[in-house]
């Protein structure tokens, strides 16, 4: 079948290779003339994911995978259409933008046929599928949903750099807003998806009816909320202990010893597409849940008490050497997006401190782009800070590569105070403190 997939982004390019290495044919949908330039060379446009730069080599020159920024060219004749285009939340606000979303759907609407089925799979507020994006398709195309197409929401649940694996490792949710719809999106992704067999899963892996596309939507949110709710509980942990001289890496560990315990260490504030923005989509439509607001606003406030951690070590940071280790939001992954290094250097510049980036996956024309100083190891530091869990920071990082050190906070629990003597050594939680 034709499929056309609208974005061609880092969860979207891969999710249309997959759509091809199943022998479908495939067209993507993107704004950028050199990422459709890219694609249609056979090279990946970003680095890091695992096995696309392979599998673009072998399906674009087969002709079963290419782009274009021409929804007329993409549109007519496909079977099924997926759309994977980012949505922002507004920092101060913390309300959605759908403006990229809504232009894409325009822009597809346009040029929609009967016959088609209709999947978004970027993560929305519960409700969206039904309440914005039918009625904008029915009005921009003249068709009418659950007699000339059918409208589903099967949200992503991979994570960049791992795209293809997390596809087989997970069921695919799929709710539409009638059952016939559901019955075929549930159908169009058995045909374009392979799953790993995971007898621990109660119906088994595969793709799940999940009935409507409401539930399908709350899931998604559920499980990320869930997840930011519980950082923000450790990171309350952390905090107390580090007011009581508790090591609560230990106490975690001991609680995650008891049955169906499962409780994240605490650490600088998680970033990324997912976990500092679904919390507020799940807002959006439920703004009573004062505990998933009470754990967003704890897990915003990391970066500040990591600087509070230093300043309350070696005085006042004015004039200070500051080196924020990781510009990525997470470890061996090049993406800044909601990325602690932000609020951390902007809270350090405050300070008067003289803050620079180091992060391996990052030239320092790159982390200029940000705005950021570019540091090298080997230079003289007064202040780390460890902001992104690369293993080039576990295995490697020595007191020889930050001459001068005199505090060094470690906000993601990857080392310990043995390694830094002389050094006055924070492990985000630990409340562990040790004199020069």
């Amino acid at each position: 079948m034709k499929i056309a997939v609208i974005a061609m982004g880092k969860i979207g390019l891969p999710l249309a290779v997959q759509f091809a290495d199943m022998g479908h044919e495939v067209v993507g949908v993107d704004v950028q003339q050199s990422v459709v330039d890219k694609v249609n060379s056979g090279i990946e446009p970003f680095p890091g994911e695992a096995h696309l730069q392979e599998k673009l080599s072998e399906l674009v020159p087969a002709g079963k995978l290419r782009a274009t920024t021409d929804y007329s060219d993409a549109i007519p004749g496909a079977e099924a259409i997926v759309i994977v285009v980012p949505l922002f939340v507004n920092d101060e606000t913390w309300q959605p933008d759908f403006g990229w979303m809504e232009s894409a759907t325009r822009s597809f609407s346009e040029h929609l046929e009967p016959g088609t089925l209709v999947s978004y799979e970027t993560t929305l507020p519960v409700g969206t599928t039904r309440n914005r994006w039918k009625p904008m398709i029915e009005e921009i195309s003249g068709l009418t949903e659950g007699k000339d197409f059918h409208l589903v929401f099967s949200p992503e649940r991979v994570l960049t750099g791992r795209v293809f694996e997390d596809l087989k490792k997970y069921p695919k949710l799929v709710g539409g807003l009638n059952p016939e719809g559901t019955a075929k999106g549930v159908e169009f992704y058995k045909q374009v998806l392979t799953f790993d067999d995971r007898p621990d899963l109660p119906e088994g892996n595969g793709v799940w009816d999940m009935g409507t596309a409401e539930a399908a939507e709350m899931a998604k949110l559920a499980e990320t909320t869930y997840r930011d709710v519980n950082i923000g509980l450790a990171n309350q942990f952390g905090k107390f202990a580090a007011a009581n001289g508790i090591d609560v890496h230990k106490v975690i560990s001991a609680s995650n010893s008891q049955p169906y315990s499962h409780i994240h260490r605490p650490g600088i504030a998680v970033g990324g597409h997912c976990i500092p923005v679904y919390p507020r989509l799940y807002l959006y439509t439920d703004p009573d849940a004062t505990i998933v607001r009470t754990a967003r606003e704890a897990n915003m406030t990391m970066p500040e008490y990591s600087i509070g951690l230093a300043e309350g070590a070696i005085g006042s940071l004015e004039g200070k050497k500051v080196v924020v280790l990781g510009a990525s939001y997470r470890g061996k992954v090049k993406e800044t997006a909601f990325s602690g290094v932000f609020p951390t250097v902007e809270g350090l510049k405050a300070r008067g401190a003289d803050v620079a980036v180091h992060d391996p996956m990052f030239t320092d024309d790159e982390l200029a782009k940000y705005g950021f100083d570019a540091y090298h190891l080997g230079d003289p530091v007064d202040v780390a800070i460890l902001q992104a869990d690369h293993p080039e920071y576990k295995d490697n990082l020595t007191l020889e590569d930050l001459p001068g050190l005199q505090v060094f906070v470690d906000g993601r629990g990857l080392s310990n105070a043995d390694a830094w003597p002389g050094v006055k050594y924070f492990r985000l939680g630990d409340g562990a403190s040790r004199d020069a």
